[in-house]
């Protein structure tokens, strides 16, 4: 078990409010809609309030239990969330579209049949978000697909053409992700023949202690030149220096703010990585610099540079990278939270560029809270350079 900082506790509370309002929303419209009463309404009310705590109990459940309980709480309590996120989507979704209709008079006349509309549109509900989480559930779950990218790059050396990238992000090895899905996702990586391997951070959603035998598959890892990670910010709420310590025991190369020159073919090239975007507000010491990256690199060589948040970028491209690989977003994993990612981010999936700087953003490899992908699929990236 792990004790929780202090700054969960006010989190836990304003959360829980919300899932409280949220449950009580989607009841009144679904219960009202399947026209349950008496023991039958007591019942579904019941269910809704099983629900409604089930989803904090999955957060707190490593703080407060141990396994295998605490993954068994988390994953009732994150499948719930996903299910509630749709129903509140589209409980929403219907509110909006009948106070649209009513406002252009497009609504039936006939009070009756008025109130048959909104109970039907609101026992649709169900079936709608059962389906929802069912194909979001399965997207999560399956092997991610790989996804091939070419990126062309002005000024690239001969020698350097065809080299591959595979590059894996936001795996958050935690209550639902365990070791045999980490073993699969390794087998595949391992197929694809990479020259270089790079983890964009959020690997790990929990300490050492609790989850170093579910990362073990990570040192199977094989590329020609060398696996590479960066930190996420979910390694800093997880204890950065432990992990920072046992993935160099596992044999990758963790770049803290700084680079290596590889060559392939006789050609060199850097490789560079920075802390996460807002580690310095954990760590004083790991705030991410990209000047400090690069600093002391060869000029006139192709630049990779790893960094979780996309936002880096604005300083990456400052700092005289090519091509700058990054997570976090996870595509915004499902409707709505799409949604809202650009508000956060420049870039939220697929290749970009910001000047001469091309980002790259992965979907993300695993998935984060509830077992839910829809919108957005889970990807191992495959990255190959090409002479512009």
């Amino acid at each position: 078990m792990q004790k929780p900082p202090p700054a969960f506790f006010v989190f836990f509370a304003v959360a829980l409010s919300i899932i409280a309002g949220a449950h009580a929303y989607v009841g009144l419209q679904v219960i009202g809609g399947l026209g349950l009463t008496g023991a039958a309404a007591t019942a579904a009310w019941a269910a809704l309030a099983l629900s409604a705590l089930s989803i904090p109990a999955a957060l707190l459940g490593r703080f407060l239990l141990k396994p295998p309980l605490a993954d068994h709480v988390a994953w009732v309590g994150l499948t719930l969330m996903g299910f509630m996120s749709f129903m509140l989507l589209g409980a929403f979704a219907r509110d909006v579209l009948l106070g649209i209709f009513g406002m252009i008079g497009a609504l039936p006349a006939d009070p009756s049949v008025r109130a048959q509309l909104v109970a039907v549109t609101g026992a649709a509900l169900l079936p709608a978000g059962l389906l929802a989480t069912g194909l979001g559930f399965y997207f999560a779950r399956r092997t991610p697909p790989v996804v091939d990218v070419e990126v062309r790059v002005p000024g690239l050396d001969p020698r350097l053409v065809g080299l591959r990238i595979v590059q894996i992000s936001d795996i958050h090895v935690g209550p639902t992700i365990k070791r045999a899905r980490i073993a699969r996702m390794v087998a595949e990586i391992d197929a694809l023949d990479a020259d270089v391997v790079a983890i964009t951070g959020d690997l790990v959603d929990g300490s050492v202690a609790s989850l170093r035998e579910h990362t073990a598959p990570i040192a199977e890892l094989r590329a020609r030149l060398g696996v590479f990670f960066v930190t996420g910010n979910h390694e800093y709420y997880a204890g950065a220096e432990a992990w920072v310590d046992e993935l160099r025991r596992l044999g990758l190369t963790v770049l803290l703010n700084e680079h290596r020159v590889l060559e392939r073919g006789g050609a060199p090239f850097v490789v560079a990585g920075v802390t996460d975007y807002s580690a310095g507000r954990i760590l004083p010491e790991h705030a991410s610099d990209p000047h400090r990256a690069a600093a002391g690199a060869p000029a006139g060589v192709f630049k990779l540079l790893l960094a979780h948040q996309p936002r880096s970028a604005f300083v990456a491209a400052e700092a005289g990278f090519d091509l700058q690989l990054s997570g976090h977003t996870h595509g915004g994993q499902f409707v709505p939270w799409n949604l809202f990612v650009p508000l956060q981010q420049p870039f939220t999936h697929s290749l970009r560029t910001l000047g001469r700087l091309q980002v790259y953003t992965s979907r993300g490899t695993g998935y984060w809270g509830p077992p839910v992908r829809l919108g957005a699929s889970s990807e191992i990236t495959r990255l190959t350079l090409a002479a512009a």
